[in-house]
């Protein structure tokens, strides 16, 4: 079975937001950083070379491949910031409140912070957090 490519890596968190060249966007990162770290209270790594997460937890699908991933993380991309929050209970209540953005799979899309209420995506990111740790832990 083949190996997951995006793992912790040493890579420097500060020189990844030091290389996003939109001042707007960069910003946007940092505090959803800070969102990210204040809910997991796990310190920031990235996974891979684009990834910014926190904290890991260890997945099995019916399929039997397994592997780990950040609970939570995000990566600027070209397009939008994308959360990788995954699915929990309470979601889409949340996500019909938190303003303009798009949702796959999972991932949450999302230009800027203007465009979302703040509050209500510190929610989901804790949610998030809380459904992977009691996966985690059952």
């Amino acid at each position: 079975m083949a190996e997951n490519k995006t793992r912790p890596t040493k890579a420097s968190v500060n020189a990844y937001f030091a290389a996003i060249e939109d001042d707007v966007r960069r910003k946007d990162c940092k505090a959803i950083a800070a969102m990210m770290a204040h809910a997991s209270n796990e310190k920031a790594t990235m996974w891979g070379p684009g990834i910014v997460g926190f904290g890991s937890y260890h997945y099995k699908y019916d399929s039997g491949r397994e592997g780990d991933s950040c609970l939570v993380g995000f990566a600027s991309r070209k397009g939008a910031i994308t959360l990788y929050l995954g699915d929990f209970p309470g979601r889409a209540g949340l996500l019909a409140r938190l303003g303009k953005h798009k949702t796959s799979n999972g991932c949450l899309y999302v230009g800027k912070l203007a465009d979302v209420d703040t509050g209500v995506l510190e929610k989901l990111i804790a949610g998030a957090v809380g459904a992977r740790r009691k996966k985690r832990s059952a």
